[in-house]
């Protein structure tokens, strides 16, 4: 494969503009270009307090329609120019950077709602949607996609899927891969392709998966089929406190085994309990545990659950712990509020492994990261029958930008590696981008030489969003 070696300077892009028939869909504007320069990646922060754009791209593309990508696409790859999609720049990873430069592909105009439809309760939209904009104009109509991410109103639906993103409300229903009927795509050729689009089909492998998670090093996704739900006739939230990591983590396990499907799970250590309850005084690790549906149904699931809580020594504390976080969900004014500190340092890790290895993986994050912040906080969310996600906040500060930036480094390595020695998985949804690449062969394992044969074929120049996913 002849991937894109070097950061390209001085690339004439008439011949684009021309092949596009739109002079302003490139721009190559200094502001423009610093706008797309940045993700929310927190070492950005240190970056900018420093007034560094490490990874500029040489313009921004803008196109309007799949057609614009296409030819976009196909004299990129001609030109041997890397192109990287860009949503609304809210990976947390650097997935969107562009480590070789050429185009940052900006999909934020392919926002049309193309279709409700509400006998096979499908929606169809274009990639660039935002995400929030979108779940607010179908609970007008009474509908929900039921994916919920923190990022909700800074991410767009195609940036879901090439993340594989996940949402609050997962235990129940499924991450974005499970939620997503099919995807219109365009290859780095510029061919357009059309995958999935029925309930379920066996008819040859289930081809989505090739694209769902690809990070846009496979294929830029321009127009997506999410399946829609009613929005719920009811819901019951409670509180409940248990006395240890480990007698919570047991009542999560016990929960997702037992055949319940809480729309809400999410369980918090001590030092993050305090942050999720507001009260620097809470004395107990603590979760958050929600049923919906018909009230009958839900009133009966919570019972189940709180008994479930209750034989693991939980402690039913009330409703409202969980319904003033339920208000607040989409804050990130805790880590912003650090990051905009000179020297801020505020850090988010967010791994998976089964039941079985997890209390080993909290165990050696939190210790292994503990000498790099003032606060390293840790929560449970994401449950399945045979395992869970772990999420390792860090809060502290650093003497200078400079040092805040290396201590993001040292952070990054750290973690990846004390992930990947307790058996856990890299990543459970905010993908690899710049911050797990130098690990992901590692962890795909041999699996590995099946992905680096999928790449070579689909995109033999290596034009797609190199430097990641491994690369």
């Amino acid at each position: 494969m002849n991937t894109v070696g070097f950061r390209q300077a001085n690339i004439n892009f008439d011949d684009l503009r021309e092949a596009v028939g739109r002079s302003d869909c490139i721009s190559e504007s200094t502001k423009v270009i610093k706008d797309h320069s940045h993700d929310w990646w927190p070492i950005n922060s240190a970056w900018r307090h420093q007034e560094k754009s490490p990874f500029e791209p040489n313009a921004v593309a803008t196109p309007k329609n799949s057609e614009e990508v296409a030819k976009i696409l196909s004299w990129a790859q001609k030109a041997k120019v890397p192109v990287t999609p860009w949503g609304l720049g809210s990976s947390v990873v650097g997935g969107p950077l562009t480590v070789h430069g050429g185009i940052s592909l900006d999909t934020t105009k392919l926002d049309r709602i193309i279709d409700i439809d509400t006998e096979n309760m499908h929606v169809t939209v274009e990639a660039g949607k935002n995400g929030g904009i979108l779940e607010d104009q179908l609970q007008s109509l009474g509908l929900t996609l039921n994916h919920s991410p923190q990022s909700l109103y800074r991410s767009t639906v195609g940036g879901w899927l090439a993340t594989r993103a996940t949402g609050q409300f997962s235990s129940r229903y499924g991450g974005i891969e499970d939620l997503c009927v099919g995807f219109k795509a365009v290859l780095a050729d510029g061919t357009k392709v059309t995958v999935g689009g029925s309930p379920r089909m066996a008819v040859g492998p289930d081809l989505r998966h090739i694209l769902i998670g690809s990070e846009g090093c496979l294929g830029v996704i321009t127009e997506v089929t999410l399946r829609l739900f009613p929005l719920a006739e009811f819901r019951k939230l409670q509180t409940v406190t248990f006395p240890d990591v480990t007698s919570g983590v047991t009542a999560m396990r016990q929960i997702m085994v037992s055949g319940l499907s809480p729309f809400l799970l999410r369980f918090y250590d001590l030092a993050e309990a305090r942050h999720a309850m507001k009260d620097a005084s809470f004395s107990s690790p603590v979760m958050f545990v929600g049923s919906e549906g018909a009230k009958n149904f839900a009133d009966s699931e919570m019972s189940e659950l709180l008994k479930i809580c209750n034989e693991n020594s939980g402690v039913d504390v009330g409703s409202d712990g969980a319904e003033a976080w339920m208000k607040r969900r989409f804050d990130f004014s805790t880590i912003e509020n650090v990051l905009k500190t000179h020297g801020g340092v505020a850090e988010t890790i967010e791994v998976a492994n089964n039941w079985s290895g997890i209390s080993g993986t909290y165990d050696a994050l939190t210790k292994a990261l503990r000498p790099f912040a003032d606060e390293v906080l840790g929560h449970f969310s994401h449950a399945y029958t045979d395992g869970v996600s772990l999420y390792v906040i860090l809060l502290g500060q650093a003497e200078s930008p400079k040092d805040a930036e290396l201590q993001f480094e040292q952070i990054w390595k750290v973690a990846n590696r004390a992930v990947l020695d307790s058996g856990a998985v890299l990543s459970h949804h905010h993908g690899t981008g710049l911050a797990r690449n130098e690990h992901v062969h590692e962890a795909l394992g041999s699996s590995w030489e099946l992905y680096s044969r999928l790449k070579k074929a689909i995109d033999p120049s290596g034009i797609l969003n190199p430097g990641k996913l491994g690369l």
